[in-house]
């Protein structure tokens, strides 16, 4: 695993070697050992799969609130997606500033995605698949997130939104 810097203090590029033959494709999605070159001292808790059928489906811009702050490790396994990131740690000079790659099955990079960001993608591919690392449990109570559309944001995404839940289009933009 190589990590690449991004303009984002701890916001990581995870990059895999493939191993390819006439069997298919292996590669490690996640290496304790790795992740303590980007001194990431952290675990991860939960592990979750979304399924998306449809291109130009968007999900997010979702976060949790303290003291259930997570750090994410998110790969598309199938497919692609334009993945986003939203810094909202108010002493950072990227607050509120947005970060954007493509994920996909054919590059196979990850992200690992520290406290304190918002996080979303919009399928650019049907059939995408996003497979998510946590470290902390999902809590309901604490959970939050920014509306894509909010004009402060200034994302741009690669296609029209043509699904989104009713939860993350109703979110209030930032006051």
């Amino acid at each position: 695993m190589n990590f690449k810097e991004t303009p984002f203090d701890g916001l990581w590029i995870v990059d895999t070697k493939k191993i390819i033959d006439e069997r298919g494709v292996f590669f490690r999605t996640y290496c304790e050992d790795s992740f303590s070159k980007i001194k990431w001292e952290g675990k991860f808790v939960q592990q979750n799969i979304s399924i998306n059928y449809k291109k130009g489906t968007f999900r997010g811009l979702h976060f949790q609130k303290s003291p259930y702050q997570e750090d994410k490790l998110v790969r598309c396994v199938l497919g692609s997606v334009l993945d986003i990131v939203v810094d909202l740690r108010k002493n950072s000079s990227t607050f509120l500033k947005h970060f954007k790659i493509e994920l996909s099955e054919e590059n196979s990079l990850g992200l690992f995605i520290p406290k304190g960001f918002a996080h979303g993608f919009q399928t650019l591919e049907n059939n995408s698949i996003m497979l998510y690392n946590h470290s902390q449990f999902y809590n309901k109570n604490y959970d939050s997130g920014l509306n894509i559309r909010d004009p402060k944001l200034k994302i741009i995404l690669k296609n029209k939104i043509l699904e989104i839940s009713e939860k993350d289009n109703n979110i209030n933009f930032i006051k």
